[in-house]
C-alpha cells in the first residue's frame, strides 16, 4: 500500500474544529532511512506499522500497519530505540477531508503539525486557516526524525 500525504506546520486555533482526539505514544524498533518499523500505541488499542524510504520529495512511501493486542504493543515498546514520540491526534475534517492535527508532547512540546492524506499524489485538498508552512519535504517533522533529534534541541 502506498501511503500518499502532505504535511503542514499549524498556525491557529484547531481545536474547536476536531471531531475526537487521542493521545499516541509511539517508538521506533528500526528507522535507519530505508525504513522505519513503528509500535504505536493509541488509547487502548495497538499498532504494528512499517513504513519504506519515502519518495518524490517526501509525498509517498510504502505502508503496511497491523492492529495487534494492546498487550503485545506494551511490550514491543520496552524493545524500542530511545526516545518516544508523544502526542494528542485531533481529526479535523474539513471540505472533504480529514485533517490529522498532532499536538506533541514532552521533547517535542510546542511543536504543532497537520498532515492530509490524499488519494493520488497530484489531489489537491483545501486547506483550512489554521495550516501555515508546508513541510512534506522536510525530514525535520517526521516522527522518526523527532525521537532521534527532538523539538526542544532544534534550536
Amino acid at each position: 500500500m502506498i501511503e500518499i500525504e502532505r504535511k503542514f506546520l499549524v498556525r491557529g486555533d484547531f481545536k474547536s474544529l476536531a471531531t475526537s482526539h487521542s493521545h499516541i505514544a509511539q517508538g521506533y524498533l528500526c528507522a535507519d532511512g530505508t525504513r522505519t518499523v513503528r509500535v504505536r500505541l493509541r488509547d487502548k488499542q495497538a499498532y504494528l506499522t512499517i513504513k519504506g524510504a519515502s519518495y518524490d520529495g517526501g509525498l509517498s512511501r510504502f505502508e503496511f500497519e497491523k492492529e495487534i493486542a494492546y498487550g503485545e504493543g506494551l511490550a514491543l515498546m520496552r524493545l524500542c530505540q530511545p526516545g518516544i514520540v508523544e502526542k494528542v491526534r485531533y481529526l479535523v475534517p474539513y471540505e472533504g477531508h480529514t485533517f490529522e492535527v498532532d499536538e506533541f508532547l514532552g521533547d517535542n512540546a510546542g511543536l504543532v503539525v497537520a498532515e492530509v492524506e490524499l488519494s493520488a499524489a497530484d489531489e489537491t485538498a483545501a486547506l483550512p486557516a489554521f495550516i501555515g508552512q508546508e513541510v512534506t519535504a522536510d525530514r525535520r517533522y517526521r516522527n522518526a526524525y523527532l525521537r532521534a533529534r527532538p523539538y526542544k534541541d532544534w534550536q
